[in-house]
């Protein structure tokens, strides 16, 4: 299995709609980075990465330059050896950041071709503890007035959901208070609930409305406060008395270490595009085993949703892929609250390359013909 070809595209995407949360504000596109590896005897493996719009060409930049020369010509079994030397090519100007999303398209991309050689879907190649994940549907909503927003919330309880998150971070807490209490009175006791601050307040300020988040039942509380805070989640965590979710903004093991033992944390959230690939997410999750965790997800749930089925401490799986399921062939379903992975090999995700055509960025006259990954 030794690896011929890496081939790269950068898209970038106009949203099906802006979208708004309370720190990256409007947002009308996102980007995905694309790996094509190609084994000697034509196996084909694909990977990918994203941004919310900015970042798209350095991730690029970073796996043309650096990471090309490392993958080439290497065994595609040795995936732990093949990380290490790409994590330790981009240590100097990385340890995380921009480098752990270069390093994920191509370690996604590596292990696509693991289970198409060996014909075995990503969730039984690695783990497969179980074929059913309950799920629940990550808005982007803090745009939206109440009444747009129990719209909203009345529209994915007639689509299955049975957990529902929402955004908070107005500018007055009473309004995210409301807000919530609101959403909590439409979908009764019996549905989940959980909201997502996306990092937007203080310490204090997280606390405060922590407690009073506490009477609605709040499953968890996201990204109350910036990631490097690791003592402030743990105070938000221990005085506020809503468990905390967090780890979509970390992107080493060594960062959910340290939220773990502070105690700052009671849902991991590692992002499979941006943690460095599978070899580094599973790596999370065997910590937050280890540490008697459920780990949760963020985003590209047509790959997360493999990864929780894999491993024995899953919690719920965020359903939200900014728009990027519009280009998936065959995307997974959701009935009665659960996703179930599919059946075919590596991460069987197929994307609609005609649709996405248009869309790609600064193309190269070698980089005209369908980019395409077969089975």
């Amino acid at each position: 299995m030794l690896i011929a070809e890496l081939e790269s595209r950068h898209y970038r995407i106009p949203l099906p709609t802006p979208m708004t949360d309370s720190t990256h504000g409007n947002m009308t596109h996102f980007e995905v980075v694309m790996v094509r590896l190609r084994t000697q005897n034509g196996i084909e493996g694909l990977g990918y990465t994203y941004t919310i719009g900015q970042g798209g060409a350095a991730i690029r930049s970073l796996i043309e330059e650096a990471l090309k020369p490392v993958v080439l010509r290497k065994d595609a079994r040795r995936v732990e050896a093949i990380w290490e030397e790409m994590w330790w090519r981009l240590h100097y100007v990385g340890r995380g950041g921009l480098a752990s999303f270069a390093i994920s398209a191509v370690d996604i991309a590596i292990w696509d071709l693991i289970g198409k050689h060996d014909k075995v879907p990503f969730w039984r190649l690695l783990g497969g503890h179980s074929n059913t994940v309950l799920a629940y549907i990550g808005g982007i909503d803090l745009h939206l007035s109440l009444e747009e927003l129990l719209a909203q919330t009345r529209e994915n309880l007639a689509r299955g959901y049975r957990a529902i998150k929402i955004k908070v971070g107005q500018s007055h807490v009473r309004e995210d208070v409301e807000r919530v209490r609101a959403v909590r009175e439409l979908i009764g006791p019996d549905i989940r609930l959980m909201v997502d601050a996306n990092m937007r307040w203080n310490v204090e300020t997280a606390i405060r409305t922590a407690r009073q988040l506490q009477e609605y039942d709040v499953y968890w509380l996201e990204e109350p406060t910036i990631p490097d805070d690791v003592a402030g989640h743990a105070r938000i965590a221990q005085e506020g008395g809503v468990p905390i979710a967090t780890g979509e903004n970390l992107h080493t093991l060594y960062e959910f270490r340290q939220m773990i033992q502070h105690g700052g944390i009671a849902f991991p959230e590692p992002d499979v595009t941006n943690i460095g690939g599978i070899t580094n997410w599973l790596r999370v999750a065997r910590l937050a085993h280890a540490h008697n965790l459920a780990v949760t997800t963020h985003g590209v749930h047509e790959l997360h949703l493999h990864l929780l089925a894999a491993i024995p401490n899953a919690s719920y799986l965020e359903i939200h892929s900014f728009g990027l399921e519009r280009f998936i062939l065959n995307p997974p379903q959701l009935q009665d609250g659960v996703m179930v992975p599919g059946e075919a090999p590596g991460h069987g995700v197929h994307f609609d390359w005609e649709a996405l055509a248009p869309y790609l960025v600064a193309p190269r006259e070698t980089e005209t013909a369908p980019f395409v990954a077969t089975a």
